[in-house]
């Protein structure tokens, strides 16, 4: 393991005042875990840039897939460092907020193994149609492939808007597209391939079957955890609510994954709702003594409900 003996790392000194900007409190635990380890890898890597990056030589042809793990969690220089988790910051606070802690892990995880594997796929593809071999051996490293597919999800939940590209207003939906435009032309030595397996693979997951294999591939664990303890179970947004089980193996649901409320509200406003509501328990005190409580929401004839207001009135 080699330890980072450089002198002071100006990018590491202004993420730190970013994070204590925003207060640690603030931050979600994936996002702040997500952090910490980058940091910690950063002073502390697991093992050298060189052993650490990703290549088609490096992965497939000499079987060295632990580079999948370990190159988006190292990055070149501090600098490095300082852009993709002050990146990571801005999105993870706001995706990890709406989709839960648990399932953004599970969103992290998959992305940054599906990145590098899109990644690979794409250098052996360019290296075969553009007759280039030089491509199998491009090596990177750096958590930007994740945050690219990070950023696919942030525009898909929030469409609309436009953000400023090199001074250029560009919508939300095409600023992934722009971006990887800018960075290729603007940063020399930055991974094309790496950014643009990110965006296939965030247009996988909300585009594409990815969402859906992840949540059966979430129930299959469940399943397989067995009758005894607690279980989550996953929703397209993320988990939502648990389930423990009865002595016998038979679930006690608390809060399921999803309801249709239409069910119970036919469509209805909440002003129709209200105003329904307080006819229909009107007509349940005139009815209590007569006979049983109609079921559903009934509106009673209109001399009826000018009766038990008047009834209602000399009662007081």
């Amino acid at each position: 393991m080699d330890r980072r003996t450089r002198g002071i790392n100006t990018g590491l000194l202004l993420l730190l005042s970013q994070v204590f900007h925003i207060g640690i409190n603030n931050i979600p635990p994936v996002t702040l875990t997500t952090l910490a380890v980058n940091v910690w890898l950063f002073l502390n890597p697991w093992k050298p840039l060189y052993h650490s990056c990703i290549s088609v030589e490096k992965c497939y042809q000499q079987k060295d897939w632990q580079r999948l793990l370990l190159s988006p969690l190292h990055h070149g220089d501090d600098w490095h460092l300082y852009f993709n988790m002050v990146s990571l910051l801005w999105k993870g606070v706001k995706l990890e907020k709406r989709l839960g802690s648990r399932w953004f892990a599970y969103i992290i995880t998959t992305f940054s193994l599906l990145t590098g594997v899109v990644y690979l796929l794409l250098q052996f593809a360019f290296a075969e149609l553009m007759n280039q071999p030089h491509f199998r051996r491009n090596c990177a490293v750096g958590f930007s492939g994740v945050l690219f597919a990070l950023k696919v999800l942030s525009n898909h939940y929030c469409p609309g808007g436009f953000v400023n590209i090199l001074g250029f207003p560009v919508p939300n939906r095409f600023a992934c597209w722009a971006e990887l435009v800018a960075i290729h032309f603007c940063t020399p030595g930055t991974s094309f391939a790496g950014h643009l397996a990110g965006i296939l693979v965030g247009l996988m997951y909300t585009q594409g079957p990815l969402k859906k294999i992840m949540e059966t591939c979430a129930g299959i664990l469940i399943s397989n955890a067995g009758p005894s303890g607690q279980q989550y179970h996953f929703s397209n947004a993320g988990p939502s609510g648990y389930q423990n089980h009865y002595a016998d193996g038979r679930p006690v649901i608390y809060e399921t994954s999803y309801r249709n409320y239409d069910v119970y509200t036919a469509g209805l406003s909440e002003e129709e709702q209200l105003e329904r509501a307080l006819r229909a328990s009107i007509w349940d005190r005139g009815n209590t003594r007569n006979g049983p409580v109609p079921y559903g929401f009934r509106l009673p004839p209109e001399e009826e409900m000018r009766r038990q207001r008047l009834h209602r009135f000399d009662g007081q």
